[in-house]
């Protein structure tokens, strides 16, 4: 993993749109390059003027945190390592709002803990963004030297660092919400369903930010959200992100036009893809690049309709 990528920022995903990280759960679709993210009609966008300073992060806390996470070794679910990056990252935030949202899980391998870490930065304006970010490894590589370096490492890192740059900071605009969200990956060994030992990634997946969407939908919360931004494996020497075709159109673009202002449109949208992954249980329900994303969205009146 090279540090520019971090500095970078980026794999987006969103509640009203989610450009994408593939897990390689589905099968990515090579279409050229897009002149624009949106091959479809979407709505016009109200953009603010491209003014003010952009925001930035700084790559080498970011990378300190990656190589802190995986220095705990693997992390799949119920590991002694699980719970130390749990304590980690709980220890970063402190002094922060922070939520805790624990539940015990049925899973295909009994019943699991799961911790979601929710830090909160209030605004002024009536609304949510969320960011999101898994944290644990993949389960049925427990017992090997997988430590997720880039698969939940990179993107948990990113999030510690978005957390310094929101921290302490009033906020002109929606508030931010990061989530750490706990065993995103599937239990059985590829979630493909074509063995008897094994089950479909959809049944057997997506533990905790499901538990969370279904707990937002329940209290209201989720009528709040106004974007829900996806980090996963953004650690790539040569970041390219694809186009969800599980996301909203609308919102892609303004993550576009956010890697556009900041310079790096050339890492966005060259291919289409469709992606499964933490984004989907708040579509069902209605870093450099995502900060410039947050700061339009905070300026855009009207959002367009979801």
């Amino acid at each position: 993993m090279k540090l520019k990528c971090l500095r970078w920022i980026l794999l987006v995903a969103c509640l009203l749109a989610i450009p994408a990280c593939d897990h390689n759960k589905d099968v990515a679709q090579a279409q050229g390059q897009n002149p624009r993210p949106s091959d479809n009609a979407t709505p016009a966008l109200n953009l603010p003027p491209d003014t003010g300073v952009a925001p930035a992060v700084d790559g080498d806390r970011a990378m300190q945190y990656v190589k802190d996470i995986v220095t705990f070794g693997p992390r799949p679910m119920g590991s002694a390592a699980h719970k130390k990056v749990e304590d980690y990252i709980d220890a970063a935030l402190k002094g922060d709002q922070v939520e805790d949202d624990k539940f015990t899980a049925d899973t295909p391998e009994g019943k699991i803990q799961v911790h979601n870490i929710v830090a909160k930065y209030p605004g002024t304006k009536d609304g949510i963004i969320v960011i999101a970010s898994h944290y644990d490894t993949n389960y049925p590589l427990r017992n090997t030297a997988y430590v997720g370096a880039n698969d939940g490492g990179s993107s948990s890192a990113l999030l510690l660092e978005l957390a310094n740059q929101l921290r302490g900071k009033p906020r002109d605009g929606y508030s931010v919400w990061l989530v750490w969200d706990d065993a995103e990956e599937a239990m059985k060994p590829d979630g493909s369903g074509g063995l008897p030992e094994e089950m479909p990634f959809m049944k057997d997946s997506l533990y905790g930010i499901t538990h969370l969407a279904e707990k937002w939908q329940a209290d209201g919360t989720l009528k709040k959200i106004k974007a829900f931004l996806l980090a996963d494996m953004i650690g790539d020497a040569d970041l390219n992100i694809d186009r969800d075709s599980n996301s909203t159109p609308w919102l892609e673009d303004v993550v576009f036009e956010a890697a556009t202002r900041l310079g790096y449109q050339s890492h966005f949208f060259a291919r289409k893809n469709q992606v499964s992954d933490d984004h989907l249980p708040f579509m069902k329900r209605g870093g450099g690049v995502i900060l410039e994303t947050v700061r339009i969205l905070d300026k855009m009146e009207p959002l367009p309709p979801k």
